[in-house]
C-alpha cells in the first residue's frame, strides 16, 4: 500500500487535483455571475477570483515563491474555461442546484488535500496543513462572495462547509503520516462529497449563537449565595380603567 503513490506522484497528483479544483470553481464563479446577470467581462473576473483565489492564498501564506497560479500558465486559461463554460450553458435552476452542490463538494475535497499536501511539503507540521488546507478549499469561493457584496457562505447559514475542509485535510494528514497517501486522496476525495451532499439533504449545520445569559446566572447564583431564593417575576394587572 505504501508503493501506491511515490512522494514525486503525489506532488503531481496535488498538482492535478489544484487544475481541477480551478476549473470547477471557474464553472461555479461563472453560474453565480449568471445568476447576477453579469456580462462576459464580469463571467471571467468572478470564475477567476473563484478559480484562483484559494491557490493564491495558499501559496502567499506558504511564502514558497510566487504564487503558481501566476507562473503555470495552464491555470488561467483553465479559470477562463470554466467561466466560459457557465456562460455559453444554460441549465435549468434545479438541476444547477444539485449540479452546483456536487461540484462544490468535490473542489472542496481537491483543494483541502491540495493545501495540506503542500503545507507538508513545505516542512510545516500538522496544525497548519489544517488550517492551511482549510483556506485553501474555501479561499476563493470567500473571496467571490466578498467581491460580489455576498456573506460567503464560509460563515455559516449552510450546510457543512469549513468544517468538512478540515476533515478532509485531517484525514489526508493521517494517512500521509503513516505512508499511505493515496488512501488518503481517494478517501478524502470520497468523503467530502459524501460529507457535504448529506449535509446539504438533511440540513446539518453548526449551531449559531448560544442564549447564555451570564448577567442573569451570575444574578441568581448571588441570590441564592444570600440564603435567599430567585423571586417570581411581579404579577402584571390591568389598571382601572375610568369611563
Amino acid at each position: 500500500m505504501t508503493a501506491w503513490l511515490s512522494p514525486a506522484d503525489v506532488n503531481m497528483v496535488a498538482g492535478y487535483l489544484d487544475l481541477a479544483g480551478v476549473l470547477i470553481c471557474g464553472l461555479l464563479g461563472g453560474a453565480v455571475a449568471r445568476a447576477e446577470g453579469l456580462d462576459l467581462f464580469g463571467y471571467l473576473v468572478v470564475g477567476t477570483v473563484s478559480g484562483l483565489g484559494g491557490g493564491i492564498i495558499r501559496d502567499t501564506l506558504l511564502q514558497r515563491g510566487t504564487p503558481v497560479a501566476l507562473t503555470d500558465a495552464a491555470y488561467l486559461p483553465t479559470a477562463f474555461a470554466g467561466a466560459f463554460l457557465a456562460f455559453v450553458i444554460a441549465i435549468g435552476e434545479e438541476h444547477w442546484h444539485r449540479l452546483f452542490t456536487a461540484l462544490d463538494a468535490a473542489v472542496l475535497g481537491f483543494w483541502a488535500i491540495s493545501g495540506a499536501q503542500k503545507t507538508l511539503a513545505a516542512g510545516l507540521a500538522w496544525l497548519p496543513a489544517v488550517l492551511v488546507g482549510t483556506v485553501t478549499a474555501v479561499g476563493g469561493g470567500a473571496v467571490r462572495d466578498l467581491l460580489l457584496t455576498r456573506i460567503p457562505a464560509v460563515l455559516g447559514g449552510n450546510g457543512l462547509y469549513a468544517t468538512v475542509a478540515v476533515v478532509v485535510s485531517g484525514l489526508y494528514i493521517v494517512c500521509a503520516h503513516f505512508r499511505i497517501p493515496t488512501l488518503g486522496i481517494v478517501g478524502g476525495v470520497l468523503g467530502a462529497v459524501l460529507l457535504r451532499l448529506v449535509a446539504n439533504r438533511r440540513g446539518w449545520s453548526l449551531p449559531g449563537g448560544l442564549p447564555l445569559e451570564p448577567s442573569r446566572a451570575l444574578a441568581r447564583m448571588r441570590r441564592r449565595s444570600k440564603g435567599g431564593r430567585p423571586s417570581d417575576p411581579p404579577e402584571e394587572f390591568p389598571h382601572d380603567r375610568r369611563d
